[in-house]
């Protein structure tokens, strides 16, 4: 046998195993020595399995924390680092191509076709340029067309495998007990569980080759909802992209959001209602500029909130979506917005109150301010915000993730829902881009 290339995976949980799936696990040319781990709480320390790493690693395949990168790189003289996760700004992937160059390391980015499934059924992909944009909601209105019009969708979610890698090599979510079954992180349910209330089947995991064989048996067409900003695993014959004019020019200025961009055969721009006019103005310029021969679709996303009159004059605690505030980077949210809309006189700032990985949370993103994000990435998270809710001395709870938090957690306090579904604004809308698949 040849000499194999000593190679690395840095990622995130998702990504990185489906490249390695791709284009490694049977390729006797490299030899993958270990994947690195950032952006999720507690994702490192962990292995690959040899269930799902084939029968080259027999034993697995080691996942470390991305801050030993160096170390690791000279441990195991690695020759090729493969950078392989999203929500990145270009300059944060240069200044890591950087680091591994200096270590003596090739530093490589795969390409979209390269580690795109082909399905025998037609694929629909809502995907965006960054976390937050509005992609959920996208993919549950497109999920709602098309079942009107009766066709028979399965949606299949980006990874999230946070838990048992092997338990999770292909997971079905069709009722919500199966999110139960399956010991679902707060992340996992706020995107699986208003797919299934809506009537939609979710499949996700890690091994997509499995997940798209199972998937696409039971569908007339695969619907793939984005993660982060990154790339469909499937390749789509629509390629639909979200875009924020809340964060204009982060469009063109992160990985691999610009390539979603790029790519997109449809551009939604989302609030519309609640954004700067200037900002759409800027959007709209850098889309026509990069991607003409898009369809652009405008589109807002309403808040809703029952009782909202108990908020006027109120000290209200604000819980946003975890990952929007985190690596999306956004300093506000649904839940600031209905705090301003129906009057609260003050957002309490829950940062003194915080306890042990959500104060982490805070000491690693310090741009959310006086917001709480719904972390819940495994039991002692949850049990951290729980603690950290009940501590601060608001007289209300605003929550704005897409699940009602309060059958996970009890609060101490008074809580509101926040509510968002995707509006269209004028013509085309997802219903004419759709028909074709009619």
């Amino acid at each position: 046998m040849e000499k194999r290339i000593k190679t690395l995976i840095m990622g995130a949980a998702g990504r990185d195993f489906h490249n390695f799936n791709m284009l490694y696990r049977d390729n006797p040319s490299y030899e993958v020595l270990c994947f690195t781990a950032t952006q999720i709480p507690n994702i490192e320390g962990r292995r690959y399995p040899p269930e799902l790493s084939g029968k080259l690693y027999p034993h697995g395949i080691p996942i470390e924390a991305e801050a030993e990168l160096v170390w690791l790189i000279k441990q195991h003289s690695i020759e090729e680092v493969v950078f392989a996760y999203s929500d990145v700004p270009h300059e944060y992937v240069m200044h890591k191509a950087a680091l591994v160059n200096a270590a003596g390391a090739h530093f490589k980015m795969l390409g979209v076709e390269r580690t795109a499934l082909k399905a025998s059924r037609p694929v629909i992909a809502v995907c965006a340029v960054r976390t937050g944009c509005g992609k959920s909601q996208t993919t549950r209105h497109v999920a709602g067309i098309l079942r009107r019009q009766g066709k028979k969708i399965v949606v299949v979610r980006h990874p999230m495998p946070y838990g048992d890698l092997a338990a999770q090599r292909c997971q079905r979510f069709a009722s919500l007990e199966d999110l139960k079954r399956h010991h679902c992180t707060i992340e996992e349910m706020e995107e699986y569980e208003p797919h299934i209330v809506n009537g939609s089947v979710v499949y996700a995991g890690v091994d997509y080759g499995d997940i798209l064989k199972q998937a696409q048996a039971e569908a007339e067409i695969l619907l793939w909802d984005g993660g982060n900003n990154d790339t469909s695993f499937f390749r789509p014959d629509l390629n639909i992209v979200v875009v924020d004019p809340h964060r204009a020019g982060h469009e063109t200025s992160y990985y691999p959001g610009e390539t979603n961009l790029l790519s997109a055969d449809v551009i939604v721009i989302n609030k519309m209602d609640t954004a700067d006019a200037d900002n759409i103005k800027k959007l709209r310029g850098n889309i026509k500029k990069v991607n003409p021969r898009a369809t652009v679709i405008e589109a807002a996303s309403p808040i809703e909130v029952q009782n909202y009159e108990q908020i006027k004059g109120r000290r209200v605690l604000v819980i946003e979506d975890g990952p929007t505030l985190t690596h999306g980077e956004m300093r506000y949210g649904a839940g600031s917005l209905a705090a301003e809309k129906y009057g609260a006189s003050q957002l309490v700032d829950p940062r003194p109150y915080a306890v042990c990985s959500i104060k982490e949370t805070f000491n690693k993103y310090p741009h959310m301010g006086a917001l709480l994000p719904a972390m819940g990435y495994g039991t002692k998270q949850i049990k951290d915000l729980e603690e950290t809710i009940n501590n601060t001395p608001a007289d209300l709870v605003i929550s704005a993730t897409p699940i009602d938090i309060r059958r996970l957690i009890k609060i101490n306090k008074p809580c509101l829902r926040v509510r968002y579904e995707l509006q269209e604004m004028g013509s085309p809308t997802l219903e004419d881009v759709l028909k074709p698949y009619f």
